[in-house]
């Protein structure tokens, strides 16, 4: 079985899902907001062998505690190349949106490109590359479930009007790469309540426009 527990963390309330293999205790952090001791520590007492950080994009409010968890489990964290650049960007972010400073940003070595699979137990967690929000946009799908960053909300998407966003981009590959996914695929997504396909598909009225 495939278990996910969520984690909100950081300055802005960002989705962190820790995905478990409850047969082989392997498990997979998908996004990492907060270097937050309780949520270290939260993620130790889940008595699983974490084997990747796996980023939905670049921006501040999900790679906060990349360091951290990298430090404390020796894992390697994987994101698009094409979002090195929102790393860079990091820091003024983080005190534009919040007040607050960062002493060192994540030196991302390791890349994830659509297709790319990473494996935890018997479960393959695949790669879709979902540009739009920022140019390197990832989302990872397995075993029904859709974990979205911030491409796709509940009743929402993405906002794209920070640097290298681009809503026509945003919208291609919604309807492109997750709309054509099952409508009971469930949707995992960076920030706020999970949904499904069918729902936005159905309701979501910022990208049927």
């Amino acid at each position: 079985m495939l278990s996910v527990k969520t984690f909100v963390e950081g300055p802005v309330d960002a989705n962190n899902y820790l995905l478990i293999d409850e047969e082989s205790k392997e498990a997979v952090l998908i996004d990492c907001s907060s270097p937050n001791s309780e949520f270290v520590n939260a993620v130790k007492d889940s008595g699983v062998n974490l084997k990747y950080i796996l980023l939905t994009h670049g921006h501040f409010d999900h790679i906060l505690g990349v360091n951290r968890f990298e430090e404390v489990f020796g894992v390697k964290t994987y994101m698009s190349e094409n979002d090195l650049t929102q790393i860079k960007y990091a820091p003024q972010m983080l005190m534009m949106f919040s007040g607050q400073t960062i002493d060192k940003t994540p030196e991302i070595q390791n890349f994830v490109k659509e297709g790319n699979e990473f494996k935890i137990g018997n479960y393959k967690i695949k790669a879709i590359s979902t540009p739009g929000h920022t140019k390197g946009g990832m989302c990872y799908i397995v075993d029904g479930k859709l974990f979205s960053g911030d491409t796709l909300f509940q009743g929402s998407v993405g906002r794209c009007d920070l640097p290298e966003g681009d809503f026509e981009e945003l919208a291609k590959s919604i309807n492109e790469k997750l709309f054509v996914l099952p409508d009971d695929t469930e949707v995992y997504t960076g920030h706020g309540g999970k949904t499904n396909i069918g729902f936005e598909k159905k309701y979501n009225e910022i990208i049927n426009i």
